[in-house]
Order: structure tokens, then C-alpha cells, then sequence
């Protein structure tokens, strides 16, 4: 790393803005990803329920599906972020 604290710039005493967005773009992409992933089934779900209203058991079951794909994605973003303040730690 080019500083010994993590987002400030040790030259200009600011924050180094590169460094912030070198972090947060992985993040972003995480989040984005089981978002989405996430918030399909829920809308499938919500959709065949309001739609039918035949298979109401498909509705649940799809929304526990979503439920649990963001439960995932919350605990893997969680995880690299934990790994990531680690490593920028220098432990």
C-alpha cells in the first residue's frame, strides 16, 4: 500500500479518494450481484402469487429461495469485507 493508513493520503493529509473506490468497487459488484440474485425469486414469487393465486406454495417457496440467496450474499460480503480490513490492516 502506498500509505501506512488506510484511505488518507500521508503527502496532502486528505483522503485518498482512488484508494476508497479501488476498495468499495468489489464490494459494489458483490452487492449488486446477490441483490439481484436475490430480488428475482422474490418477484417471481410475488408475481405468480398476485398472478394465480393457485400455487400459492410455489409464492412461498420462491420467497424463502430469495430470502436465502440474500442471506448468503450478506454473509459473503460481510466475509471479504472482514478479510479485506485485515489485509489493509497488515496483519
Amino acid at each position: 500500500m502506498s500509505s501506512s493508513t488506510p484511505f488518507i493520503d500521508m503527502e496532502t493529509g486528505t483522503f485518498d479518494f482512488g484508494q476508497i473506490w479501488r476498495e468499495a468497487y468489489p464490494i459494489l459488484g458483490l452487492v449488486l450481484l446477490f441483490g439481484i440474485l436475490g430480488l428475482l425469486p422474490l418477484y417471481l414469487g410475488a408475481a405468480v402469487t398476485a398472478v394465480t393465486g393457485l400455487w400459492p406454495l410455489i409464492g412461498t417457496a420462491l420467497t424463502w429461495l430469495g430470502q436465502l440467496i440474500l442471506a448468503v450474499g450478506s454473509a459473503i460480503v460481510l466475509m471479504y469485507v472482514i478479510v479485506r480490513a485485515i489485509q489493509l490492516s497488515g496483519a
